[in-house]
């Protein structure tokens, strides 16, 4: 079992695909049974057994199924589809749920709610490919256009650092990309983020933790994740945060951290 904080998340299992009513009752349900206790509506006209998965993956296979020809799910769903662990559909808040962004391409037409973002950008086909039997936009892509959704420079950041740590992106792979794209919208919120961005840190907040430190205290940029080894050879433990000519360590102790075992693992031992 992956802890909570692991950025690259087990492949999803046991998906519904959303079917539409059927007269006969045989390939879906009938208009009656559709609107009982057992069927759930998850987009006009499509239903799911009201005891399917409510997981970040079903929710994106929902809405997928309203995608016209040539269409994909991008942003945070493509990246949780293509196993980015914390692309988990919820905002920084951990309360808001944010709707599933479709690409459709300029000729697509669907009818839009708020289940879902619908974007009618340029969507070569090159930049589509299937996961978990979802049509998805290219890592690189759902990056660029996830990082342009964000409020501020900050979230992009955060986008960034999360595709990374899940090896879904490098740093120099998304500067190629934003190359060929920057007169595209909120391109320069993407190319400040860049700046920013590390390929080392391991959770959201360990990056909103680094921000502070290097945009708001204006410290030099530290090194992340960074191990720290005693003279007698034995490892003290991992820095979120370091600075090594100032001595200086930072740390992000969230919820995974409170328990007594993983507390006691945190804490350095003697050199």
């Amino acid at each position: 079992m992956r802890p909570t904080w692991d950025p690259i998340c087990t492949r999803p299992r046991n998906l519904v695909r959303p079917v539409r009513v059927d007269p006969r009752g045989l390939a879906g349900p009938t208009r009656g049974q559709a609107q009982g206790p057992r069927w759930r509506r998850v987009a006009q006209g499509w239903y799911v057994p009201s005891d399917a998965p409510t997981s970040p993956e079903q929710r994106i296979l929902e809405q997928s199924v309203r995608l016209p020809p040539g269409g994909a799910v991008t942003g945070w769903a493509s990246l949780r589809m293509h196993r980015g662990g914390f692309f988990d559909g919820l905002a920084a808040d951990r309360r808001t749920v944010l709707p599933v962004p479709l690409a459709l391409g300029p000729t697509g037409r669907i009818r839009g709610d708020d289940q879902v973002a619908l974007s009618y950008e340029q969507l070569p086909p090159g930049e589509v490919l299937v996961r978990g039997g979802v049509p998805c936009t290219t890592a690189n892509r759902a990056v660029f256009d996830e990082m342009r959704r964000g409020r501020d420079v900050r979230e992009a950041v955060v986008v960034g650092d999360m595709a990374a740590a899940a090896l879904l992106v490098s740093i120099r792979r998304m500067r190629a990309y934003l190359a060929d794209r920057t007169g595209w919208r909120r391109a320069r919120l993407v190319a400040h983020a860049l700046e920013l961005l590390s390929e080392h840190s391991r959770s959201p907040n360990e990056t909103r933790t680094r921000l502070i430190y290097e945009v708001e205290a204006g410290l030099p940029r530290p090194r992340v994740n960074q191990e720290i080894w005693g003279l007698g050879g034995k490892l003290l433990g991992i820095a979120d945060l370091l600075d090594p000519v100032a001595g200086l360590v930072g740390e992000f102790d969230g919820a995974d951290h409170r328990s007594a075992r993983r507390h006691t693992h945190d804490r350095p031992g003697p050199a």
